[in-house]
């Protein structure tokens, strides 16, 4: 009785999951030469379940996972599709970027370009005529 009742409780705010949190928490930071991105994404195939695409200035995250479990059951698990999008460090190449996968972390790497160095340049003051 008391599982149904609180199953009861629950189901008016299952559909404020989502905007509890971020559904893809992530964790970023420059090393060398480089910006990585880490995602928590764990329980997913990486090769069917993952897009990561590079584009306008923001890295896109966009995951998808599956339920297979069938009957009443109860879940804090999030299915669905999930979605991140972070802006990109303005020095930031989109030709020079890498995903990798490993125990549920995905790690985005991204190249920064080599940053140039200002020329000084004197300007010359004319007199107003």
């Amino acid at each position: 009785m008391f599982p149904d009742l609180v199953e009861w409780f629950e189901e008016p705010f299952l559909t404020l999951r989502p905007y509890l949190g971020q559904p893809i928490r992530i964790e970023d930071f420059v090393e060398g030469d480089h910006y990585l991105v880490r995602a928590e994404l764990a329980g997913i195939d990486p090769e069917k379940d993952v897009e990561v695409t590079v584009g306008s200035g923001y890295l896109t995250i966009r995951a998808e996972r599956h339920d297979k479990t069938e009957g009443k059951h109860r879940t804090e698990f999030r299915y669905g599709s999930f979605s991140r999008s972070l802006p990109l460090p303005g020095d930031a190449n989109a030709d020079d970027v890498t995903a990798s996968y490993d125990h549920g972390i995905l790690t985005v790497s991204v190249g920064l370009k080599a940053e140039k160095k200002d020329e000084v340049k004197k300007i010359v003051v004319k007199p107003a005529k």
